[in-house]
């Protein structure tokens, strides 16, 4: 589905660029200077309307967390939504995932968030999926040593194209949860999504990764 333009997003962007990063390529390697807490730096590609990277930021204030968001008009409401949170290790980037080298360097980054992403269903959009080999390649280079990658989503056919995708990979598999609500995790925070369709009675899959 196509966003629709929202009016002075541009406007909002550059009144809030303490918060959505302009020219995040200038600070690879170098994100903590930005920070006010420790190094430790967790991302979620697809930030969405922001509410997991707000509830995330207020439960663990000694994590830094950096959302990105494609869409300018969807993440003008994330932003709105980390301001309200009143919390100040959150910033957000208006980039594409297919250049996270750009932003970041090696071993930079903590864990990665992978949340509901689009599935991107059709056999010829195969390479826009968040698990496709040529995004997992950027997220070894990232990741540190012990980081960890942690994809949840309602959607079977992702979720089982995301398996096989790891597993070609090579990738470690920690845990592989087939309905993550039944396990009553209390440390797992929901995104809009995952409230929305777990009221519909949709199980959540996710699952746990490390890079060997």
């Amino acid at each position: 589905m196509r966003n629709r333009y929202k009016p002075g997003a541009d406007d909002f962007l550059k009144e809030n660029d303490h918060l959505i990063i302009p020219n995040p390529a200038k600070y690879k390697g170098n994100w903590k200077s930005l920070f006010k807490n420790n190094p430790c730096i967790h991302i979620e590609i697809g930030t969405g309307k922001g509410q997991f990277l707000a509830r995330m930021a207020k439960q663990y204030p000694e994590i830094n967390f950096i959302g990105i968001e494609v869409a300018k008009n969807v993440i003008t409401t994330a932003a709105q939504k980390i301001i309200e949170a009143e919390v100040d290790n959150v910033l957000l980037l208006n980039v594409d995932a297919n250049h996270l080298i750009d932003y970041f360097t090696e071993n930079e980054i903590n864990k990665i968030y992978l949340n509901f992403s689009d599935p991107w269903p059709k056999n010829r959009h195969e390479k826009r999926r968040l698990t496709y080999h040529t995004f997992l390649k950027q997220y070894e280079h990232i990741l540190d040593a012990t980081g960890e990658l942690i994809f949840k989503t309602d959607n079977q056919g992702l979720f089982e194209y995301s398996l096989i995708s790891l597993s070609k990979y090579g990738v470690e598999l920690e845990e592989v949860n087939l309905d993550l609500h039944a396990l009553e995790d209390p440390y797992n925070v929901m995104t809009e999504y995952e409230e929305k369709f777990s009221k519909k009675g949709n199980r959540i899959h996710r699952l746990r990764a490390k890079f060997v």
